[in-house]
């Protein structure tokens, strides 16, 4: 599976952004997607999740201002941020939970894009 991410760029605080994720290859093995974030000199961190069935979690601090929808028929992943401040800015990245069948079952695999850069100017 490949992640592509696009929707990056610079904003001004209080703006919006919308990203976007799109998957190719084996798509239907996909279970979870979501965003993770990782800021200059920081450790990369949730930002929100979603399953293939629609379930969302988001990463607290970012509750209110984040948005994250999937479209299963386009294997497009989104991730709205509004209110967007200058702490947010860092390189975002794309990010799902292959399901490889195995004679045992199916393991789960990670699958990242390359990472898309937001950054937010004051």
């Amino acid at each position: 599976v490949q992640l592509v991410e696009s929707g990056g760029g610079l904003v001004q605080a209080g703006g919006s952004l919308r990203l976007s994720c799109a998957a190719s290859g084996s798509t239907h093995s996909i279970d979870t997607m979501g965003w993770y974030r990782q800021g200059p000199g920081e450790r990369r961190e949730l930002v929100a999740t979603i399953t293939a069935g629609g379930s969302t979690n988001t990463a607290d601090s970012l509750k209110g201002r984040v948005s994250i929808s999937r479209d299963n028929a386009k294997n497009t992943v989104y991730l709205q941020m509004n209110s967007l401040k200058p702490e947010d800015t860092a390189v975002y990245y794309c990010h799902a939970i292959i399901l490889v069948a195995t004679i045992e079952g199916k393991n789960p695999v990670d699958a990242w894009g390359q990472g898309t850069l937001v950054t937010v100017s004051s």
